[in-house]
């Protein structure tokens, strides 16, 4: 006879929000070391580390490494991407650092964009793809070593001009070339096989496979997961997972979870998360990036810290809530405060913009007092990995 399907195992908020900060590693100081092996491991237990172009502070790269790296330095990741070759850029949700252990499962997009093309680089002619080819033959270049091309009218806000800038994004997305070093925002290409000093390209990972992958990160970096969190973004692989999760639970592998508050929306944990959630708050404050894995979903996020995040750079100054680039603070398990900072890179200085109580925060018989010590002793841990280096 099948199994009877098991009956959803309680958790409270509370232990909802200790296994997800477990999971993503921010209920310890240092929990992957130091250096560049620090952000290979980081990057392999996340994951997936999101890239983002917005300046107000330090980019969201190396705020999210910082978050769970104390001693960050921005070397280690050049080193890891440019040298070590741990990790290497593509796209997940997002343009992101992912493990080079994980390009397998890759492998099928970048095939698919050599076969289909990409959306977005429909401009690129045959000629400009030929051109940007050539010269990446000779050796790594960027955008900046190429002058001679005729500009041209944008097809959207966020395109390039230069068309050599759109065929090398679109030979990217292809996998003939990666991004070996960055010197900020300026990307420098390789050919990927000599990049990594490879012969021909893993071989791509099956559907199953990637299926299988998808749920193992997720496990991995959330501790319990529902299809949404699993597949942020990628609603094509849900089918798919969703067959693999039916198939684990049959297994024992898997047990269903019933998030306090999340209602019909059906969550999963291993059985050694589920044994583990009584674990205390782990007496740790962390400035957050608006990119952070812990707020980029933001319902998620809502359902467990009861914070529903709203990112307003792109929001009109006077609709603006929190600030321009409000950042998260999470003060032990709770977050309690978003802060909208600036860096003063001329004038070494941090600035504070705006400073909001939200959530537990918001409550005045909260411990405002104590948690603005210790949000304000963290701000100054910031202030200087944001003007080193």
């Amino acid at each position: 006879m099948p199994r009877a399907p098991a009956k959803p195992v309680a958790i409270s908020t509370a232990a909802a929000r200790r296994i997800w900060l477990r999971a993503q590693r921010l209920d310890e100081r240092a929990p992957f070391g130091e250096g560049p092996d620090a952000v290979a491991r980081a990057v392999a237990h996340l994951g997936y580390v999101q890239i983002d172009t917005i300046h107000v502070i330090e980019r969201s790269h190396h705020h999210i490494l910082f978050a769970r790296l104390p001693n960050y330095k921005r070397s280690d990741l050049k080193q890891a991407q440019s040298f070590d070759k741990s990790v290497f850029e593509y796209w997940t949700h997002a343009l992101a650092y992912v493990p080079t252990a994980d390009l397998r499962f890759f492998v099928p997009d970048m095939k698919y964009y050599r076969r289909e093309g990409h959306g977005w680089f429909r401009a690129v002619t045959p000629a400009d793809k030929r051109k940007v080819m050539r010269l990446a033959k000779a050796g790594p270049l960027s955008i900046r070593d190429i002058e001679d091309d005729v500009l041209r009218e944008k097809d959207h806000e966020w395109a390039s001009r230069k068309p050599s800038k759109r065929a090398l994004q679109l030979a990217f997305f292809e996998g003939h070339l990666t991004v070996s070093e960055r010197t900020g925002m300026l990307k420098t290409y390789d050919l990927l096989l000599r990049h990594f000093g490879w012969d021909k390209l893993p071989k791509p990972a099956t559907d199953n496979e990637t299926f299988a992958y998808l749920l193992d990160r997720a496990l991995r970096a959330q501790g319990f997961v529902s299809l949404d969190s699993i597949c942020h973004l990628d609603a094509p692989s849900k089918a798919g997972v969703r067959k693999l999760i039916e198939a684990r639970m049959r297994r024992g592998e898997l047990l269903p979870v019933a998030i306090e508050g999340a209602g019909k929306v059906a969550h999963w944990a291993t059985p050694e998360i589920i044994e583990a959630t009584e674990n205390e708050p782990h007496g740790l404050v962390h400035i957050l990036s608006p990119f952070d894995p812990l707020i980029i979903q933001r319902k998620r996020t809502h359902l467990v810290f009861g914070h529903d995040h709203r990112f307003e750079a792109y929001v009109p100054k006077e609709k603006r809530k929190l600030g321009y680039f409000a950042l998260p603070v999470l003060v032990d398990d709770r977050i309690v405060a978003a802060i909208d900072l600036k860096t003063d890179r001329q004038n070494r200085k941090l600035l504070m913009q705006q400073w909001s109580w939200i959530g537990d925060g918001a409550d005045r018989k909260a411990p405002r007092k104590e948690w603005k010590r210790r949000i304000e002793e963290e701000l100054h841990r910031f202030e200087a990995f944001q003007l080193g280096e």
